[in-house]
């Protein structure tokens, strides 16, 4: 069990100290919900939540192997629903990992971006497009 501490400080913000490191993070509302976007908002954390867990799983994943994932990038996309009740409608991943991941390891390193934990926690009516580019 990992113990976080957040602390509303007003104006729609809050920081959060991750205990065992007491590495802090501070969240804003978004512009589009009464706030100011001045940092990541709650549903940013979990796209951005998503997108790390994909890297790391990945990671893991060529590591078993003796492989490094290198510098591997994801950019994503949040969409949120544009009717009641608000909540994330997708979330959309592109994908840039190295040319030189060898081809008969590519297709257990694509199965793991669904097997991250924070994918398999994430609401089913929540589109995950992914597109991956290898250069």
């Amino acid at each position: 069990m990992v113990t976080q501490h957040i602390l509303y400080q007003g104006d729609l913000r809050c920081l959060a100290t991750h205990a065992p490191s007491a590495a802090t993070l501070a969240t804003d509302a978004p512009k589009d919900n009464h706030g100011r976007g001045e940092s990541f908002s709650p549903t940013d954390l979990l796209a951005t939540a998503l997108a790390t867990c994909i890297l790391t799983t990945m990671a893991i994943s060529l590591k078993k192997h003796g492989m490094d994932l290198g510098e591997a990038k994801c950019t994503i996309h949040k969409s949120m629903t544009t009717t009641p009740p608000r909540r994330i409608a997708s979330l959309s991943l592109e994908l840039t990992l190295p040319a030189s991941i060898p081809q008969d390891r590519r297709p257990p390193l694509e199965a793991s971006i669904h097997a991250c934990p924070v994918h398999r926690s994430l609401h089913p009516d929540i589109q995950t497009p992914v597109t991956i580019k290898y250069e």
